[in-house]
């Protein structure tokens, strides 16, 4: 990867100087690792991609653990390139494979989980993706849920489809979403409940050095509950982690994250009383001097090919 030095080096000497003395941390964010490339997941990284992203963070950039680089930008002493990798949701090859790579490069990640769907659980939006992945013949009719009749003839089709109906169910109310998920559901092989972590796992990442931070216990929509609602999901979520890990957990992120749409400020207020030090958004942007503690920007360049990715990431860190 030695031609990539080339095309960002005067990028990466910018930010090296501290530009407008300040100094800025990127936190990369991820959900899943997968084996390898998936039709119907054309958003996540595979283990190849995610191996080139770790490379180039262990080459290029100082990766810092959450809590550490929180630290040292409280100290004022932050290292140029700053950079965090993060986790939502709490996926099986989080561990799998995930785990590995950032062992090989020495690197340490943060890992949001949403407990509720530890050991055999499923998320909703898994449940719509696999369901409609293992739908048989070549129409999908969900007239009956007001949702439209769909063509799912081949493989582009279905992720299409999946993407379009996420959409249109991602705001519901929560318990019209579990009836939408729950029919998807019965499309599914019994081994897709092999996709979250079990207990066992996650005491595994953390006592590999990884930290371990809260995410609610359900994967809520946070602006759509009643706030003992939301109460309850953010409380519970960091009690069950810290019972089953025998830890303090400390940092939290926001179920989809946009702010004002996923979330509202009395969500935030909710985290700090359950004693948060930070938590994380899905705003896109850089830490800076000025940035919420409790609701920091995260962001990951979504190109295929390390020059781009690695232009798109030393562009962030000169943006206001």
């Amino acid at each position: 990867m030695k031609h990539i030095v080339r095309s960002t080096l005067k990028h990466l000497s910018t930010i090296s100087s501290g530009i407008g003395k300040q100094k800025k941390l990127l936190i990369l964010i991820y959900h899943r690792v997968l084996d390898e490339p998936d039709f119907m997941r054309p958003g996540e990284v595979d283990k190849n991609v995610f191996t080139w992203h770790m490379e180039l963070m262990s080459r290029y950039f100082n990766v810092l653990s959450l809590k550490d680089a929180l630290k040292k930008a409280d100290e004022d002493n932050l290292p140029p390139r700053a950079v965090c990798i993060t986790f939502d949701d709490g996926y099986a090859d989080n561990y799998l494979y995930a785990l590995p790579i950032l062992n090989k490069f020495g690197l340490e990640a943060t890992f949001f989980i949403a407990d509720g769907f530890l050991d055999g659980g499923i998320m909703w939006n898994d449940c719509v993706i696999e369901g409609v992945r293992n739908v048989q013949g070549d129409k999908l009719d969900l007239r009956d849920f007001k949702l439209g009749d769909f063509d799912i003839s081949n493989d582009e089709k279905k992720a299409r489809v999946a993407e379009t109906i996420l959409k249109t169910i991602k705001h519901c109310e929560p318990n019209q979403r579990k009836e939408y998920a729950e029919y998807f559901f019965s499309f599914i092989p019994k081994s897709a409940s092999e996709i979250m972590l079990t207990t066992g796992q996650l005491r595994k990442l953390h006592e590999s050095g990884m930290e371990i931070g809260g995410h609610t216990k359900t994967h809520p929509i946070l602006a759509t509950l009643t706030d003992a609602q939301a109460n309850v999901e953010i409380k519970d979520n960091k009690q069950v982690l810290e019972g089953i890990l025998e830890t303090q957990i400390n940092f939290f992120a926001y179920p989809n994250g946009k702010p004002e749409h996923d979330y509202l400020p009395e969500h935030v207020q909710m985290v700090k009383a359950n004693n948060y030090q930070a938590a994380l958004s899905t705003l896109w942007g850089v830490m800076d001097n000025n940035s919420d503690r409790l609701q920091l920007p995260r962001f990951t360049p979504w190109d295929s090919v390390p020059e781009k990715f690695m232009l798109r990431i030393a562009n962030s860190y000169l943006s206001k």
